[in-house]
């Protein structure tokens, strides 16, 4: 804990944060270490990291001022580095992140969080949920109207939606409630 009762879930450097990724140096170059705040489900005020697209990280602060505004909960904002480069490490712990390099499940295409220009938020709240009934992370369910939880209406979704990003509730094939990409 820092700064009067602030609690810091995160305070890597960047050299930290890409440790032992296998992404090339040209997409390392794009990626910056961006430092959010956030209401934690305790109430309290949280900091963390994401790492993703320097291009984003203005839209992304936006946003993220805008749920610690509103006292969205947010379980914590991490480099996913700290899961081993793990995804489904990651969202069980529902951790919040952004840089991943890594390909889209079940396919050999990158992901967009391979680029840094997609960010996962709580996914325990806002789990992946699969046409197969499957759910990830596994015992995760989606309660619209729960705390942490986005739905159609929510003041972060539309903001996200507003600056051209696309959410993952939204998607065909899944509905991938914490994913947002651009």
């Amino acid at each position: 804990m820092a700064d009067g009762g602030m609690i810091v879930d995160s305070s890597m450097d960047f050299r930290q944060a890409v440790f032992g990724t296998s992404a090339p140096r040209e997409i390392l170059e794009r990626l910056c270490l961006f430092d959010v705040r956030y209401a934690g489900f305790d109430g309290r005020p949280h900091a963390g990291q994401l790492l993703l697209h320097r291009d984003l990280a203005a839209e992304i602060g936006e946003i993220f001022a805008l749920m610690e505004a509103l006292k969205f909960p947010v379980a914590g904002a991490v480099p996913i580095v700290r899961y081993g480069w793990s995804d489904e490490a990651s969202m069980a712990a529902d951790n919040s992140s952004a840089f991943n390099y890594r390909t889209i499940a079940g396919t050999d295409r990158l992901s967009r969080h391979a680029l840094g220009r997609a960010v996962d938020i709580n996914p325990r709240e806002n789990p992946a949920v699969y046409p197969d009934g499957r759910i990830a992370p596994a015992g995760a369910v989606y309660r619209p109207g729960s705390p942490g939880t986005f739905t159609d209406e929510h003041p972060a979704v539309c903001a996200f939606i507003e600056r051209g990003w696309r959410w993952g509730g939204h998607f065909d094939h899944v509905r991938d409630y914490h994913h947002f990409e651009k």
